[in-house]
């Protein structure tokens, strides 16, 4: 599957600073290891969307926060293999097409489409690898095979093919919960725990048999469909390497999502731990509530820009607060983030010193390096008093995809 357009990223001048990021199996701040796979690259996934609707505030704070963590890499000198998925065979995608009547390919196509224009409109740098669920089916078949011939999964009534949580000895350890917080979050986020004929409640589907109905693909085990958390093991790992520096996403993956993604992986292929980092962005919520498309409390990016809001706007809003935090979206972040960058375009455009744009530059990326702390960062552009010969621009673009000086994606509020 296509993704879309690479942005022009800047060269970030003066010396590297070591990344570091907060890590959810760990539970503490770390650097992260960026040694070379074979390819002398950083493996890095990061969970993409089940295309039932526009993108939202929600979605443009997950893939910002981790085209952050991109940008600080290349900056630091580091080559990185960025893959994302896009789940696009999935029952939230059948029953809101039924809703709506239409075919669930052409819904899914038509909201792909959007999410890669907002995507192109906000400056992210894409993925490498950008794979649908559709296509990964034969990587899927064949890990659910490795599953089944390990013991580590297990066939029930009507064809469905279920991962044990024994099959490893440390599931739990990605998202650090304890027994009861599993189950109630299992229930809660499309696991099936009254499932009759599992061995364990918590037990996760990694191959729906075919229901009448339903789309399926033919595999020796009978025909069916991808489970949800196997198609991010399959897909990352058959790229990645079975084990890789960061897996990424909103906090609302760490579980079921990522734990079980990353059991398959480590249950398939028998190594200790597939992501050196878990990383997870904060939830965004609106009036008190956190942003849904359950819900339907919304704000998405093509209104916004659509009602002339520029897209580092967007960027500058959302960086205002840590990523880590769930926290609020309003009106009044976007006003600020117009006033700051007024701020910063009218400082720069003052002529300073090269050895006074370079500090600053040298606070931006020791903000950055430690765990994307961008309300620091946004912090030292606000003491900006000017630039030389555009080192402070140069470096606010690469590091944090923010225009100080005109540019295509520079969109007049």
């Amino acid at each position: 599957m296509r993704s879309w357009p690479t942005p022009p990223v800047a060269d970030v001048p003066g010396d590297p600073v070591e990344l570091s990021l907060y890590d959810t199996a760990d539970r503490r701040v770390k650097a992260v290891d960026v040694a070379p796979d074979a390819n002398g690259e950083v493996g890095m996934y990061v969970c993409g969307i089940t295309p039932y609707d526009s993108t939202h505030l929600g979605h443009a704070a997950t893939y910002l926060t981790f085209d952050l963590v991109y940008r600080q890499l290349v900056a630091n000198g580091h080559r990185v293999h960025y893959v994302q998925n896009i789940t696009d065979v999935d029952d939230p995608l059948f029953e809101r097409a039924e809703r709506d009547g239409v075919d669930w390919r052409e819904l899914g196509s038509s909201q792909i489409d959007l999410f890669r224009s907002d995507m192109e409109v906000l400056g992210v740098i894409p993925p490498r690898d950008y794979i649908g669920a559709m296509e990964a089916v034969d990587e899927v078949v064949e890990m659910v095979s490795v599953l089944l011939e390990r013991g580590a999964a297990y066939q029930i009534d009507h064809g469905d093919i279920y991962a044990s949580i024994a099959a490893t000895e440390q599931f739990g350890y990605a998202s650090n919960l304890d027994r009861a917080e599993m189950d109630e979050l299992f229930a809660e986020r499309g696991g099936d725990p009254e499932r009759e004929g599992k061995r364990d409640p918590l037990d996760a589907l990694v191959w729906r048999g075919h229901r009448e109905g339903e789309p399926a693909w033919e595999a020796p085990f009978g025909a069916g469909r991808p489970g949800w958390h196997v198609e991010c093991s399959a897909i990352a790992t058959n790229r990645l390497g079975r084990t890789f520096a960061i897996q990424g996403g909103g906090s609302d993956l760490a579980f079921p999502h990522h734990e079980f993604s990353a059991a398959h992986a480590e249950a398939a292929y028998g190594v200790d731990r597939m992501a050196g980092h878990y990383v997870h962005s904060g939830m965004i919520a609106l009036d008190g509530t956190k942003m849904s498309k359950s819900l339907g409390n919304l704000v998405f990016v093509h209104s916004l820009t659509e009602d002339g809001v520029e897209p580092s706007g967007i960027r500058v809003a959302l960086f205002s607060q840590h990523y880590r935090d769930d926290r609020e979206f309003s009106p009044a972040l976007v006003d600020d983030a117009r006033e700051r960058l007024s701020r910063w375009r009218a400082a720069a455009a003052q002529r300073s010193s090269e050895e006074e744009a370079l500090g600053v530059v040298a606070q931006l990326r020791e903000a950055l390096a430690d765990d994307l702390d961008t309300p620091r960062a946004l912090a030292v552009l606000d003491a900006l008093t000017g630039d030389h010969e555009g080192i402070v621009a140069r470096a606010v673009d690469g590091l944090l995809g923010v225009q100080l000086e005109p540019s295509s994606r520079t969109m007049n509020a």
